[in-house]
């Protein structure tokens, strides 16, 4: 067996299954779970009803790099959203069997194991599939922590210029799990100019980028970001993205990767082994799903209305902010935050994730230490039910029922 598999560490949610066995929550209250990004609003009709008429498709087999009407939804939803001119259906793009399935594959085409000591960095908290896909490739992990103190930029002076000579790929969250930022052109143009320095490629996973609050101003994404610096070619930036937050279907398992004509036409290679083709009644959805907006702004709105009650909720009793994007809140505990989630699932029958199991200790600290992620992913009124609860407890703090020294003090 590969002796890395050893390295790999519980998920985020077995370790909370673990620190809730055994504790009894309030029977007179329901359970209510804002601990896994599910999205849980009703699937669209007209997704619904394409898949069940597609249902022919299983006869055959599918090719791997997808149906051509379903590259070409792909490449107009990319341009009309980015504003990108041009994207080329056959070569730049190719669908997927949703973001954290090619997310996980992508490390294993790029990284060269050959090569002395190659690295990865990743951002910290983070979606652990990139530590997963890090250490399975044989690559060493290095972490970006992200911080409230700078907003939670990408600061890529935290490692040395040796760890950037050895780094093969960098995984890049933009809106981020679980903060909810969203990178700056600055931070893109950085962030290429140091690619363009050490010849590492960019996995900028975008899976969230269409739960945003004001339709006016949708979050920036990475190939727009290239195509605005004068990177029209894409070049090492391949850009991932996903129906499932956007459409409601996480069920269906479908997205896409796009950018560097290159690194795709290999990773398709590497994929046509890999066996991982997306049905064809799927293809067909996905493609409807693609070329559909109205859905998509009912669910933000949907999303928006849980966040700006939700604010006014928790604002009296700890300090809250809209993040830019995404369905998460990322609130700071007055206590242990693994204590918070146990007493808060015992009192009030609430399951939150605790910060800590998102991330790592990196650079002399966890910068997931003393924070939550809730995930306002439940319908608008049990979303507010079990905002209520966390309101009542975080008041417990607040009047002193339940006094820690640590209340007003910094995760570092």
């Amino acid at each position: 067996m590969n002796p890395n598999l050893s390295r790999l560490q519980p998920y985020p949610f077995q370790k909370l299954s673990t620190l809730l066995a055994g504790v009894t929550p309030d029977a007179s209250l329901r359970p209510i779970s804002l601990s896994i990004g599910e999205p849980k609003h009703a699937t669209p009709q007209f997704i619904r009803d394409v898949l069940v008429d597609q249902l022919g498709g299983l006869s055959s087999y599918p090719a791997t790099a997808g149906s051509e009407p379903l590259r070409n939804a792909i490449a107009g939803w990319i341009q009309r959203r980015y504003r990108i001119g041009k994207i080329d259906p056959a070569s730049q793009v190719l669908p997927v069997n949703g973001s954290r399935e090619a997310l996980f594959a992508f490390a294993q085409a790029v990284v060269d194991g050959s090569r002395d000591r190659p690295a990865v960095v990743a951002p910290n908290p983070f979606y652990q599939i990139y530590e997963g896909a890090i250490i399975l490739a044989g690559a060493e992990p290095y972490f970006l922590n992200m911080l409230p103190e700078n907003g939670f930029a990408l600061d890529l002076q935290q490692l040395p210029e040796e760890a950037w000579r050895r780094t093969q790929l960098i995984y890049v969250c933009t809106p981020g799990n679980p903060t909810g930022n969203v990178m700056t052109l600055d931070e893109w143009r950085a962030l290429f100019e140091l690619s363009d320095r050490h010849g590492f490629i960019i996995a900028s996973d975008e899976c969230y980028s269409e739960i945003y609050f004001d339709e006016s101003e949708p979050p920036l994404g990475g190939l727009e970001a290239a195509q605005r610096l004068g990177r029209g070619d894409f070049r090492r930036l391949v850009a991932f993205s996903s129906l499932s937050k956007r459409s409601n279907v996480p069920g269906m398992r479908s997205g896409f990767v796009a950018g560097d004509a290159e690194i795709l036409a290999k990773f398709l290679l590497y994929r046509t082994y890999h066996g991982c083709a997306m049905n064809p009644a799927v293809q067909a959805a996905s493609a409807a799903a693609w070329s559909d907006e109205k859905h998509v702004q009912e669910n933000r709105r949907l999303y928006k209305e849980k966040f700006d009650k939700t604010l006014a909720i928790l604002s009296p009793v700890t300090e809250v902010r809209m993040p830019d994007a995404a369905f998460y809140l990322w609130l700071r505990t007055p206590i242990d935050d693994t204590e918070f989630a146990k007493q808060l699932f015992r009192q009030y029958n609430v399951t939150v994730v605790p910060g800590s199991y998102l991330a790592r200790e990196s650079h002399g600290i966890n910068p997931g230490r003393n924070f939550i992620r809730v995930a306002l992913v439940a319908p608008v009124e049990e979303c507010l039910e079990a905002v209520q609860r966390l309101k009542a407890y975080y008041s417990q703090f607040a009047k002193g029922k339940n006094k820690n020294d640590g209340f007003a003090v910094s995760h570092r």
